[in-house]
């Protein structure tokens, strides 16, 4: 919207040709109707940021015109113009909308520019609001974002991209409440790297980190999206199997230590039996226990369990019973 165009109606010619001239004085762009109906015709053809209507005209009245005005164009300033006769119709106006309202015969033509000035104002000011407001919400939504990477960051693990440790035992603590509320149940897979010091040893602790962050991938892509897997610290993770008995964690753990040994990491053939392994222990909510301590202290007994076995296995601790590698 130009701030500088103005919008004259009035069915007397000598009324706009004063409001005319005074108003282009003033440096506006003025556009004379002689009718509210050719007046609603200019509204039609662009935007005015200000509209001086006489109230009462043959037709379509100053009345009407501003209510036209304020349903097509909301931030368009209307000033009524009236006799001391219909004062009370331009009080209406004002309570229908209008900015103003100006007496005639104008006894001071420097009315007319006060009053089409601050009308202005009134419209800029507006403008300056929309985009003080549009500039906040663009502020807001970028802090939001922000804080959302803040909390991803917060809860994820910076070498792999996986949850971490605190992440795990928040959700944790969250999953067994919800097994408890529903009577649902779900599993815990407690992974370790077998020989991963020695493979540090070999390869440099820089293609450590590697192997870390690609053992993390492969876990990531193959458990479902309901699943949670974090880094519980150094080369062990843990992955929650929520509404997943052990049978069926069971299957998940042996596929996932098959694709991990059949996985090319770099620098597999230093470790002693010439590749990437890892040791799977497996706790069950509830039947190996009904607390946060119980749960995870018995995944890492299986855990350990299958590390003395040989290594390169899972071991469930319900049934104590080890699934070998092929």
């Amino acid at each position: 919207m130009d701030k500088k165009e103005i919008l004259v109606v009035d069915d007397e010619m000598s009324v706009r040709s004063v409001l005319t001239q005074v108003l282009e004085k003033d440096g506006y762009t003025v556009t004379a109707a002689a009718s509210g109906e050719q007046g609603l015709e200019f509204l039609g053809q662009k935007a005015f940021a200000l509209v001086i209507s006489d109230i009462k005209m043959p037709g379509m009245n100053g009345l009407e015109l501003l209510k036209e005005v304020k349903e097509r164009c909301p931030d368009t300033q209307v000033i009524i113009i009236t006799s001391f006769a219909s004062l009370e119709t331009a009080l209406e106006a004002l309570r229908n909308g209008a900015y103003d309202y100006l007496l005639k015969p104008f006894e001071d033509l420097s009315i007319i520019s006060a009053g089409a000035k601050r009308a202005i104002e009134k419209v800029c000011l507006i403008d300056e609001n929309r985009k003080l407001l549009n500039s906040l919400q663009k502020k807001n939504a970028e802090i939001l974002s922000a804080n959302k990477i803040l909390n991803q960051m917060a809860c994820r693990d910076s070498l792999t991209g996986l949850y971490n440790h605190q992440y795990f035992q928040d959700y944790l603590k969250a999953e067994i409440k919800r097994c408890q509320r529903t009577n649902r149940l779900f599993s815990l897979l407690f992974f370790d790297l077998d020989h991963f010091k020695c493979y540090n040893d070999n390869n440099g602790h820089q293609m450590g980190d590697r192997l870390l962050s690609q053992l993390a991938g492969i876990m990531r892509d193959y458990v479902r999206e309901s699943d949670i897997v974090a880094r519980y610290g150094g080369e062990e993770f843990v992955v929650i199997l929520p509404d997943t008995p052990k049978k069926g964690a069971e299957i998940v753990a042996e596929k996932l230590r098959i694709k991990i040994e059949n996985y090319p990491f770099d620098g597999c053939e230093s470790q002693p039996e010439g590749r990437v392994t890892a040791s799977i222990g497996i706790a069950s909510y509830p039947e190996d226990g009904t607390d946060r301590s119980a749960i995870i202290r018995n995944a890492d007994v299986a855990m350990y369990s299958a590390k003395n076995s040989g290594r390169n296995r899972i071991c469930s601790t319900a049934v104590n019973e080890d699934v070998d590698s092929p």
